[in-house]
């Protein structure tokens, strides 16, 4: 598989990796063997990066990758790594701490639980209002200078944040949400990373499952994150799915699955650019994989964009209380 480096100061890493929240809870129950069997075949098909948080199921998301790769050599695989938002013990956020102290606690956790001694890129969540950024880069510098840490990376962090943290440290790359319905990045956040040499790692880049060719408008989202997003309620659901629609027609005539279409459209923004899947089954994960060998021409490229025109998604990305933490979104 392709790979791509992470700004100017990050790791080479394949241009498809392997996003893991979903496999702790996240979005509904998940099934723990389908989730390791995930883990073991993404690194038979070379994925590199593995991305994670130590929110994630708390702890849970951790202990898993673990798990699944024990015994696989450490240079085989890099681990990403976001801390600073806090749950209480019915998952219910609480806001974030991005403070010095925080940073190097939760890191301690983290390698304990991932059993390795060290995280090839270390991130903040988001932005915690009441700490500089600086301070937060500064002291995981600290961790790289003493060698827990790799690379520091960056998450939702607007152009400005990113202007002051790079001031501080090198920045690998920003973790942000990116993909046919979400674009935002393309205005300030987008050139100011490559101004600066930063790279990024897209999350979402399906849609959170729109975009999959998939999705019912019928499906339980019990104990699901999806359940109180806005572009999965009533008429906002149903315009966004007749855009993914739209999008699967496309796909169709281009020989490729939609979910293939949106990875590969994502690629195509950039050699900056690396894609994170979510896939939490085997076949899943091989299906976007496979976008790595679709490479779109400007005219291809051109009738996806008609499908899905910029801004035409409907309904924040976010609910309300968490588009409020969003540095990105300000």
């Amino acid at each position: 598989m392709e790979l791509r480096k992470l700004g100017k100061q990050g790791p080479d890493v394949t241009r498809i990796s392997l996003g893991a929240m979903g496999m702790s809870g996240m979005y509904g129950e998940a099934d723990r063997a389908a989730s390791i069997a995930t883990l073991h075949a993404a690194i038979e098909r070379g994925v590199t990066l593995i991305d994670t948080g130590d929110f994630y199921g708390m702890g849970h998301n951790e202990l898993l990758i673990a798990e699944a790769l024990r015994g696989v050599p450490r240079d085989r695989y890099q681990l990403s790594v976001k801390f600073g938002a806090l749950r209480g013990p019915d998952g219910n956020w609480l806001g974030y701490d991005a403070s010095p102290r925080a940073a190097k606690t939760m890191l301690a956790y983290s390698l304990q639980r991932l059993g390795t001694d060290y995280i090839d890129i270390y991130r903040p969540s988001r932005l915690d209002p009441d700490v500089p950024i600086a301070e937060t880069v500064g002291a995981i510098g600290e961790m790289v200078d003493k060698g827990y840490v790799r690379h520091i990376g960056l998450s939702e962090m607007g152009a400005e944040t990113l202007a002051r943290a790079a001031a501080e440290r090198p920045i690998s790359d920003l973790q942000i949400e990116y993909s046919l319905m979400s674009r935002g990045i393309e205005d300030a956040i987008l050139p100011k990373a490559r101004e600066l040499g930063i790279g990024v790692t897209a999350y979402g880049v399906l849609a959170r499952g729109l975009l999959s060719g998939g999705w019912r408008a019928d499906r339980s989202l019990a104990g699901d994150f999806r359940g109180v997003s806005p572009r999965f309620q009533g008429e906002q659901l149903a315009h966004n799915l007749a855009l993914a629609d739209a999008l699967a027609a496309v796909a169709a005539e281009l020989g490729a699955t939609p979910a293939q279409s949106a990875i590969a459209w994502v690629l195509a923004q950039g050699e900056d650019i690396v894609a994170l899947v979510g896939a939490r089954t085997p076949d899943r994960l091989a299906e976007s994989l496979d976008a790595d060998r679709l490479a779109l021409t400007p005219d291809q490229l051109g009738r996806i964009e008609t499908a899905i025109p910029r801004g035409s998604a409907a309904g924040d990305r976010y609910p309300a209380q968490q588009m409020a933490f969003l540095d990105s979104e300000r």
